[in-house]
């Protein structure tokens, strides 16, 4: 019995353990954020990231281009700015509305934690996740 009590604490303490070693940078899936990506932000902002999309040209507000993200940032990827411009929590202009203009997709509130590089925590969803994952790896410093 007792035996059964410490393995049953030690599989909590396990699965408790894997739950919050998600509040890390790593919670996101380059391969899926890409497919994010394509979807939903190549239009505007293109294929590369550049901010060469072909809406570039109707849009009054230039996209960004997203492979310079950390270098104009001093050398530090700004999780929290991207993860709340693209959740809506910090809305943008050029979207006219709060981005994104694609509903309920990028909402907040299902439980994944990224940190930034301050250590504090940042609340956003998986698609979230996923697609600051894959903006990451466009870097180029």
């Amino acid at each position: 019995m007792k035996r059964a009590f410490m393995t049953s604490l030690l599989a909590i303490a396990v699965t408790a353990g894997a739950g919050w070693s998600q509040e890390t940078e790593e919670v996101g899936s380059v391969a899926d954020g890409k497919t994010v990506y394509e979807r939903y932000c190549a239009t505007c902002h293109g294929l590369d990231g550049t901010g060469q999309g072909p809406m570039q040209a109707v849009l009054t507000i230039l996209p960004n281009d997203l492979t310079a993200l950390t270098a104009k940032n001093d050398g530090v990827f700004p999780l929290e700015r991207v993860v709340k411009r693209i959740d809506g929590r910090d809305p943008l202009v050029a979207h006219g509305s709060p981005m994104p203009v694609y509903g309920d997709f990028f909402e907040t509130g299902a439980g994944i934690a990224m940190k930034t590089d301050a250590g504090q925590p940042v609340m956003t969803s998986q698609p979230v996740a996923d697609l600051v994952a894959y903006l990451r790896s466009l870097q180029t410093e």
